[in-house]
């Protein structure tokens, strides 16, 4: 008797901790069954929500064999009828819905209007839509085109976000190598003329769209004539310099165009100042034997010069390579004298047979272009130190300006009597002197040229006389008949620069204002 009274305690013991067990096991086994059920009520609501995202259909799969599909009726009857007794061939030949039935088109208006397509606009008679056209010429086009036109313009204008846009809208600097192909493609179903850079756009001709600004120098305007404006490549910074013997900076933004800075050289009047390309120096001369290097990181000047084994009273005038390495002087008796930017010492010597008066490096400062008193341009290799070759400017006496354009593909000489032509560098090089345009608007000696970042303007400054500046639309090789403003007095204009993409043209006069201009087809400054 004693042992079971000792035995039954751990039993009743024994029998509650199974008891617990099965408890314990059951509440986890409905517990997961809930999960279950709440997972698959979660399918439900997100595949009525939005679509089946966990048994998507694809391409050629009836919706009736993919689970959920319940939950959608699809009818085409309006579409196809099937009737009551087929065989097991038609019945096969009913499944096969044709992929225009099945496709979604994206896109695709709801409605359109077929009267749109009845009517003509004549977009080169108003102003306003003249920024639509895509040939000099154009004038009527169809309502449905006039729209897809607005919409486009509408699109360059306001681009949408990144997150924002589809795949098939992702353009190629986003997309991946294997995209290249598309770019071939592009170019092959399109008759544009190839005449701006990778993600430009074409300059119509005729008008030239432009908004005046607050002046460029409004915070601080001159008492003497403008020598020198430029931009800086951050497109934001413009110095000006002149007789006044101040170097200013500031920073453009179109309304107050605050000064940052201004400095005084006590012994030059600033005949000119020029960034390098790279940014990181400014080269300032005057009618002096020596120059300045302004170091913009340390805001420090250096003096340069006398340069060695030369006997120059002025190093005025000088144009600066692309590649931020040379810096070309115009030297007496038709010496071009090559200084680095590095060193600031001497590097070479260029002879010419008459005068030098203008000097153009090309796109990539291998080559220099002079012209001078002897009426020829000359093309130097800077490598070799040699002549490549030296033909006469048709019509010219006396070189006074030279332009090269972006590319490299084009250059302008300007001369003494107001003519400027403008020449295919591979043809002149070949030996065609004939230039493919003359320009002959202006009546008195050309002193300064300029090509826009796109090579598709080319402004012409004169500064003999009033308002005496023309822009040429390089395309189609003329002049814009709105430039220069006719409501508004120029004075003397004396230089001229574009920003880096273009948005702003600003130009200093005698006056000592720097004129800021909009134009309004680029939208980067």
């Amino acid at each position: 008797m004693s042992t079971l009274s000792q035995n039954a305690p751990t039993s009743k013991a024994r029998r509650e901790e199974t008891e617990d067990d099965v408890r314990a096991k059951r509440r986890k086994m409905e517990e997961e069954k809930q999960r279950e059920s709440e997972q698959v009520e979660m399918k439900k609501l997100e595949n009525l929500l939005f679509g089946s995202l966990y048994n998507p259909v694809s391409f050629g799969e009836r919706e009736a064999d993919v689970e959920g599909s319940d939950l959608f009726r699809v009818d085409r009857s309006a579409v196809r009828q099937a009737p009551d007794s087929e065989d097991d061939d038609d019945d096969d030949d009913d499944e096969q819905v044709s992929d225009d039935e099945r496709v979604i088109r994206k896109g695709e208006a709801a409605w359109e209007d077929e009267e749109e397509k009845e009517i003509n606009i004549n977009i080169a008679s108003v102003n306003r839509l003249r920024k639509l056209r895509k040939e000099e010429d154009e004038g009527l086009i169809s309502g449905s085109e006039y729209i897809a036109r607005l919409r486009a313009h509408h699109a360059k204008l306001n681009p949408g976000t990144e997150w924002a846009r589809t795949d098939s809208q992702i353009t190629d600097g986003d997309s991946s190598d294997d995209g290249g192909d598309n770019d071939d493609d592009d170019i092959l179903r399109t008759n544009e003329d190839l005449v701006v850079k990778s993600g430009g756009s074409k300059l119509c001709s005729g008008l030239l769209e432009y908004s005046k600004q607050a002046d460029a120098n409004i915070a601080d305007h001159s008492d003497a004539p403008i020598n020198s404006v430029q931009f800086h490549q951050n497109a934001q910074l413009l110095l000006t310099a002149g007789n006044d013997r101040r170097l200013r900076f500031f920073q453009i933004d179109g309304t107050r165009n605050t000064k940052i800075q201004s400095i005084f050289l006590e012994d030059c009047p600033i005949h000119k100042a020029a960034f390098l390309p790279n940014g990181s120096q400014v080269i300032v001369s005057g009618r002096r034997k020596y120059f300045y290097s302004f170091d913009l990181e340390n805001a420090k000047f250096d003096k340069i010069g006398p340069l060695v084994g030369r006997e120059e009273k002025s190093l005025e005038s000088f144009e600066v390579s692309q590649d931020s390495k040379t810096v070309a002087f115009m030297g007496n008796g038709g010496y071009i004298l090559l200084v680095s930017t590095k060193t600031k010492e001497l590097t070479g010597t260029l002879k010419m047979n008459g005068s030098v008066r203008s000097l153009a490096f090309s796109d990539d400062g291998k080559q220099l272009l002079s012209s001078g008193g002897d009426g020829q341009v000359y093309v130097w290799d800077l490598r070799t130190m040699k002549c490549l070759y030296k033909g006469v400017d048709e019509g010219s006496t006396c070189g006074t300006s030279l332009c090269s354009s972006p590319n490299g593909a084009l250059f302008a000489s300007g001369t003494d009597r107001g003519i400027v032509n403008i020449y295919k560098k591979a043809e002149f090089l070949g030996g065609k002197r004939k230039p493919i345009k003359t320009v002959d608007n202006l009546t008195s000696e050309i002193d300064f040229m300029k090509f826009n970042h796109d090579g598709q303007i080319l402004a012409i400054i004169s500064r003999m006389n009033k308002d005496s500046v023309k822009l040429v639309h390089v395309p189609s090789l003329t002049v814009f008949s709105n430039w220069p403003p006719p409501k508004q007095n120029m004075e003397y204009p004396r230089c001229l620069d574009f920003s880096p993409g273009s948005g702003f043209m600003a130009m200093g006069n005698a006056v000592g204002k720097v004129l800021l201009y909009k134009l309004n087809h680029y939208m980067n400054a």
